[in-house]
């Protein structure tokens, strides 16, 4: 979900990344009668430049992308301005994050044209309509195939392998109260041992030498040592919390092509993330809105998200691209968890895990 770093590092590829600070004058970006869009998106939002022209040409409309840091970050500014919010469409929230949006009222019912074709495991929301799921992917985490390799190692496959003395110091994460990937990560150890059990996990994490930062572009390409950015900045961390979807966003980008990918996935790590895309409750230009969010779910946008953010499609029948089936398929049994109960959990589990990991 957040490779457009490697994007932005592909000369060529044609992509839409756009970033705007707000509406210039004599933007007709403020009216319901607008014939401007405006998406609310976190930074890892993508798109070819032909598939939004398409688009753009079609509806009428003119699309502006309004990004906002890390997803956590996108949704709490998104419900602390929700009364006069920055767009019309917010693209980003996940099953993760899901409740506090919806518990904040960020979003008026909309149910999309096409979503009979989008898989019903997806459609978290199906009652009420006020999310509508783009994609999916598995965060999981990763790790350095040479580093292994050279210390004739074997690489870890499960949480519990984390805890171990040969895995000591190994691992980085992203802070679980502003990085979708952290909270994910968090959420999948709580599956994983439950209410009575993820926070010893973590205690023996801690004093396992676990290093947490902020997001997922600093644990990913700074960190992180089987990453290109990660090799050019001499990162020394051969586990990282990212995707099932990382490997290959390695080979394709990777300048020279390696032949295989440099990173692997620690299958017994991964839990299952969903993203979702609604109409903002106080969207001045709702119909535009509508347009935009029956766009994201459409064959078109759909088979071109995987290789512009790495995720999987939600619409039945999209086509995913060799280079994911070959090089990091979609984790077979992801740990998953009830909406309401993270919903009921999340804020406390956070809380927690702040006091023990950070201090």
């Amino acid at each position: 979900m957040h490779f457009k770093t490697f994007a932005a590092a592909a000369v060529g590829l044609g992509l839409v990344t756009l970033t705007a600070c707000g509406s210039s004058a004599g933007d007709d970006g403020g009216s319901e009668g607008s014939k401007t869009v405006t998406l609310v998106s976190h930074s890892s939002w993508a798109v070819s430049k032909d598939v939004l022209a398409a688009f753009e040409k079609e509806s009428g409309y003119k699309v502006r992308v309004l990004e906002d840091g890390d997803a956590g970050q996108a949704v709490n500014k998104a419900v602390l301005t929700k009364d006069n919010p920055q767009g019309d469409v917010f693209f980003g929230v996940d099953n993760t994050l899901l409740s506090r949006a919806l518990d904040n009222g960020l979003f008026q019912p909309y149910e999309a044209k096409g979503l009979d074709q989008v898989d019903t495991r997806f459609q978290l929301d199906a009652g009420r309509h006020r999310v509508t799921p783009v994609d999916y992917g598995d965060i999981c985490v990763n790790y350095d195939k040479q580093y292994f390799a050279d210390h004739k190692l074997a690489p870890p496959t499960s949480y519990d392998d984390l805890i171990k003395p040969a895995y000591k110091n190994l691992l980085v994460t992203e802070n679980a109260s502003t990085s979708s990937p952290g909270l994910g990560f968090l959420l999948g150890t709580a599956a994983a041992y439950g209410d009575d059990g993820w926070e010893g996990y973590w205690k023996k994490l801690k004093a396992n030498g676990v290093k947490v930062v902020d997001g997922w572009d600093q644990a990913y390409n700074e960190e992180f040592s089987g990453s290109a950015g990660g090799k050019k900045a001499k990162a020394d961390r051969p586990l990282v919390v990212s995707y099932a979807s990382s490997p290959p966003a390695e080979v394709i980008y990777g300048d020279p092509k390696p032949a295989t990918a440099p990173t692997g996935v620690a299958t017994g790590t991964c839990f299952r993330q969903v993203e979702f895309a609604g109409l903002l409750s106080n969207a001045r230009n709702a119909e535009g809105g509508k347009a935009l969010i029956d766009f994201l779910i459409g064959k078109r946008f759909q088979e071109d998200m995987p290789l512009n953010m790495f995720v999987y499609p939600v619409l039945k029948g999209a086509a995913v691209p060799a280079e994911f089936t070959q090089y990091g398929p979609a984790a077979e049994n992801p740990a998953t968890m009830d909406p309401a109960k993270i919903a009921a959990d999340r804020d406390q589990w956070v809380k927690s895990w702040t006091s023990l990991v950070l201090k």
